[in-house]
C-alpha cells in the first residue's frame, strides 16, 4: 500500500527557509505528478507546486521565485525548497503523488508556522 511520509516541516521566522520532503513507499504504479498543495485555517487546499515526470514545473503565483520544487524519480521523492517564507505561508502543506491513471494519493501534511 502506498505511503507518503513527509518530513521537514516546523516554526521559521519571516525570511527564512525550510526544505520539505516526502517519500513515497510501497508504489505498484507509475508516478506521473508530484507535488505539494497547503491549507491554512478556514481556507481551501491550494496548489503550491507540482513536477511532472517529464520535468515540467508549475507553482503557484503566490510562491514563484521563492519556492523551488524538485524530484528525485529513482528514489521517489519530491522536495519543496521554500526561502523567504512569509507569515501568509503558514499552513499545513501536504504532498500529494498522481499516477498515470490519474488516481491521487495524499500524505498527512506537515504544519508550516512563519513568525512575523
Amino acid at each position: 500500500q502506498l505511503q507518503l511520509v513527509e518530513s521537514g516541516g516546523g516554526l521559521v521566522q519571516a525570511g527564512g527557509s525550510l526544505r520539505l520532503s516526502c517519500a513515497a513507499s510501497g508504489i505498484q504504479f507509475s508516478i506521473n505528478v508530484m507535488g505539494w498543495y497547503r491549507q491554512a485555517p478556514g481556507k481551501q487546499r491550494e496548489l503550491v507546486a507540482t513536477t511532472r515526470r517529464s520535468g515540467t514545473t508549475t507553482y503557484a503565483d503566490s510562491v514563484k521565485g521563492r519556492f523551488t520544487i524538485s524530484r528525485d524519480n529513482a528514489k521517489n521523492t519530491v522536495h519543496l525548497q521554500m526561502n523567504n517564507l512569509k507569515p501568509e505561508d503558514t499552513a499545513v502543506y501536504y504532498c500529494n503523488v498522481m499516477s498515470l491513471l490519474n488516481v491521487n494519493y495524499w500524505g498527512q501534511g506537515t504544519q508550516v508556522t512563519v513568525s512575523s
